[in-house]
């Protein structure tokens, strides 16, 4: 089995300017911070429409990083590989933290979207766009991307060569160097431990170490897929009852991913469980095993479907008995650590991680009230930009 090591996740990029607030003082307070939290010496920010409704720190902390803010206004550009429910999310999420930060500091924001049109393989508009955005002067621009990452690495380069700092996010960065990823900060997750090996894991466990298994992947060559297999693969060597009889591309789409299930079933009518790389998959899968009329999961028997994203739809089927776990590799934390910090380095000109990985949750028919609130809390933004 291919194995990475483990990566330091402090290293840190950023501008040599101290101040007042040090290199990890607010980080560490903003990071407490979530959408649905009490922020420290605030009151509860309600769920949705809580933006703003408590401080950071004492009155004096908050003044003296208005003064260091200076009412300056960040051009942002969005741009992720699909438009999605899973990115649908993490914008709510980032508008909910984007406007706590405009009503506590005084920060302004201007953003944009931009998404490739046709699949998630259309990576030369991306491109594109972040040629535009650094002409055009952007701030920030945070990406997720399906294209090579050599090719991506020298159009950063440029960007931040021009004055414009880019942010990846959701993006597999676990499989390539640090010192060769021409960004200011990545942030994520790590495919392989908290999202592959947790899917691989809980089949394994659900299914008392026996059983067979079909797999649903991403498009070939994704780095995704790649990231994931390798914990996945991890599991299934920690189970040598579980057998993976068969795999499919179902391109990270739940139409594409009920064809690939049908192929499979037809092929493999007595599997135990299916592993869709994605939520969308897996949810397609989930349509296959129906019209296929078997069995879906009850605690028992019948097939086991898991998937990965963390959306809410996929929340709903948890609990109707159409999907019988995720990982959810939390879009509302991934949103706001961004924000957060692109807020440290460009506006306060802190140092702030070159990686820096958020939590992930295994979400069951147990668990899913807890992690649906969760997003729900954030879906309502009062402000959008």
């Amino acid at each position: 089995m291919e194995t990475t090591p483990t990566r330091n996740e402090n290293g840190t990029s950023g501008s040599t300017r101290r101040n007042l607030l040090g290199a990890g003082a607010l980080m560490g307070t903003l990071g407490l911070l979530t959408a649905c939290t009490t922020p420290p010496g605030g009151s509860t920010a309600g769920a949705g429409g809580g933006a703003g409704a408590g401080a950071e720190g004492s009155t004096e902390f908050t003044d003296a990083v208005k003064k260091l803010v200076n009412g300056r206004t960040l051009q942002v550009g969005f741009t992720p590989p699909v438009l999605s429910e899973y990115y649908t999310q993490m914008e709510n999420a980032a508008f909910t933290r984007m406007a706590q930060l405009e009503d506590l500091y005084g920060v302004k924001w201007k953003w944009e979207k931009s998404s490739p049109t046709g699949n998630f393989n259309a990576v030369e508009q991306q491109i594109s766009t972040v040629q535009t955005w650094t002409s055009r002067k952007f701030d920030v621009v945070f990406i997720c991307t399906g294209a090579n990452f050599a090719t991506m690495q020298g159009v950063y380069k440029n960007a931040m060569n021009a004055g414009t700092k880019i942010f990846q996010f959701n993006q597999p960065v676990e499989l390539y160097p640090v010192d060769q990823i021409n960004t200011v900060s990545n942030i994520g997750y790590d495919n392989r431990t908290q999202s592959g090996y947790v899917a691989g894991k809980y089949i394994a466990d659900t299914l008392k170490g026996k059983g067979k298994i079909v797999q649903i992947m991403g498009p070939a060559g994704s780095d995704w897929t790649k990231a994931r297999l390798i914990g996945f693969n991890q599991a299934m060597s920690e189970n040598p009852g579980i057998e993976v009889v068969g795999t499919a591309d179902g391109g990270y789409l739940r139409d594409k991913g009920l064809t690939a299930a049908q192929d499979l079933l037809t092929r493999h009518p007595d599997i135990n469980a299916i592993y869709g790389e994605n939520e969308d998959m897996a949810l397609g899968a989930s349509q296959a095993v129906d019209a296929a009329g078997l069995k879906q999961w009850d605690g028992s028997q019948g097939i086991v479907i898991v998937g990965a994203d963390g959306l809410l739809s996929g929340m709903d089927a948890i609990r109707n008995g159409k999907l019988t776990a995720t990982v959810d590799v939390n879009s509302v934390d991934n949103a706001i650590r961004m924000i957060d910090t692109a807020f440290q380095s460009v506006v306060l000109n802190n140092y702030v991680p070159k990686i820096s990985n958020i939590t992930t949750h295994l979400v069951t028919k147990d668990t899913v009230e807890a992690y649906a609130a969760y997003i729900n809390g954030i879906m309502a933004p009062k402000k959008k930009y």
